[in-house]
């Protein structure tokens, strides 16, 4: 009896699969950009896409539309999070090492968003009352003692300047300084505002 053999069949290459969290990631940090530097009216699904690598259809599968994209940008949530990620007696420092590792790993300080809060008419109005709740009043909720609001004002203000110089002015000594530097020597001022005379 004969045998016959027929030729192994080439699998097919597995369609590339792209990650779902890294594009959305993506996605986020294009909307964040561009949030940063145009009114809302004026950034277009297209620019988002383009700047992310992807296709618009694939923004809205993700998030639906313009609308919620920029909800979920507008947020300060998950941010906040990572900001306030430490025991209070260390979170001054925690705090000014996050805002310049944002900056100089991710090219972006979350916070910094805020202060293009002028360029986006009512949806200015969102991002302020996002950033008053979930960054200085949660951060007003874990301080203790007289004046925990204006004391949680003052620490975000001074983490703001400090990402502005580094991001928007690009101080020449703050970005060639080592992180752990800047920490220890701005942390302290932040931390006196957090518990003071401790």
């Amino acid at each position: 009896m004969r045998s016959v053999t027929t030729p192994p069949v080439p699998a097919e290459p597995a369609p590339a699969r792209r990650d779902a969290e890294a594009t959305k990631a993506a996605i986020l940090k294009a909307a964040r950009h561009l949030l940063a530097r145009h009114a809302h009216a004026d950034i277009t699904l297209k620019a988002v896409a383009e700047r992310a690598g992807v296709s618009p259809p694939l923004i809205l599968k993700y998030f639906g539309n313009k609308d919620a994209l920029f909800a979920r940008v507008m947020s300060f949530d998950t941010d906040a999070d990572d900001l306030l990620a430490a025991p209070l007696a260390q979170l001054g420092r925690h705090m000014v090492r996050h805002v310049l590792a944002s900056q100089r790993e991710r090219g972006t300080d979350p916070l910094l968003r805020i202060a293009f809060a002028p360029l986006h008419g009512d949806h200015g109005d969102v991002l302020r009352a996002n950033f008053r709740a979930q960054v200085t009043e949660r951060l007003a909720g874990r301080l203790t003692g007289p004046d925990a609001g204006l004391r949680a004002e003052l620490a975000v203000a001074a983490l703001v300047g400090l990402g502005v110089m580094y991001g928007i002015a690009r101080g020449p000594h703050l970005r060639a300084s080592d992180l752990d530097t800047i920490a220890d020597r701005y942390g302290p001022a932040v931390q006196e505002q957090l518990t003071p005379g401790t």
